[in-house]
């Protein structure tokens, strides 16, 4: 009777102790990738391989996805506004919601699905294969060349991003308000710059670097891990996505709270 009463406790510290292990190495991986920035040699090349695949490649589905949100932010906004005949708060609802949350996240999870997983799935492939081995062998450091290039390309390159999607995620509630909702063009321009604040672009550029760092290292944390042949690499690839989610959306709390909460 005692061992069924205390099962419940084992499984809830056992995996207690598994999150603990896993915070603390994934700390300390990344801990280990960015101290490898203030020490020579640098690698330029692979750097700009990942920035060109973070920003560049994933440029198309983070504009759709942008103007298509802040589309449907404009309609949805008009349908609840109107029953408090509040419609002229159609722009500062958008670039609010653009600026501070869908911007950030939504850029965020769209590069976590693309970027990362093919971050997992090459490293890992590298790992399984006995690439990384080899280039210890070569006296090539494999966190110097593998890990730091691309989190400091994610650091850097979803911000970039971000800025693009409050951009046009500003532009698609501005064609809807304009086109169906028959919205003045300079009302609804006066109005959007009037209501945005410096805060607003900051925090969602601040969740933007933080975010381009968790992607990248989880990417190349659950790459670097794998193990077990293709199969191995499959797991790494989806828990890089999908911890990369996870993270993504409670550092998007965490941040929130530290900005917007007096």
């Amino acid at each position: 009777m005692l061992d069924v009463l205390l099962t419940p406790v084992a499984l809830l510290g056992r995996a207690t102790l598994s999150v603990c292990r896993s915070t603390g190495q994934l700390t300390l991986f990344l801990i280990e990738g960015l101290s490898h920035l203030l020490r020579p040699p640098f690698y330029v090349r692979l750097f700009w391989q990942s920035f060109v695949e973070f920003a560049y490649f994933s440029l198309p589905v983070v504009a759709l996805t942008a103007v298509f949100t802040g589309m449907v932010l404009a309609l949805q906004a008009s349908t609840g506004l109107s029953r408090f005949n509040a419609e002229s708060a159609i722009a500062n609802l958008v670039v609010l919601s653009m600026t501070r949350e869908l911007g950030p996240v939504l850029t965020a999870v769209m590069v976590a699905g693309r970027v990362g997983a093919a971050m997992a799935a090459q490293i890992g492939t590298m790992r399984v294969t006995d690439q990384i081995d080899a280039l210890t062998t070569l006296s090539t450091n494999p966190m110097k060349y593998l890990v730091t290039p691309r989190l400091l390309a994610g650091a850097i390159a979803v911000p970039l991003l971000v800025v693009v999607a409050d951009i046009l995620g500003v532009f698609g509630g501005y064609l809807v308000a304009i086109l169906k909702l028959g919205f003045s063009s300079q009302v609804y321009l006066k109005n959007t710059y009037d209501f945005m604040t410096r805060l607003d672009v900051v925090s969602g550029l601040v969740k933007a670097v933080v975010f381009g760092v968790l992607i990248s290292l989880l990417g190349c944390y659950n790459g670097y891990r794998s193990k077990g042949g293709a199969e191995g690499v499959g797991a790494a690839t989806t828990s890089a996505v999908v911890a990369s989610c996870v993270l993504i959306f409670f550092f998007d709390y965490i941040l929130t709270e530290a900005f917007f909460t007096r």
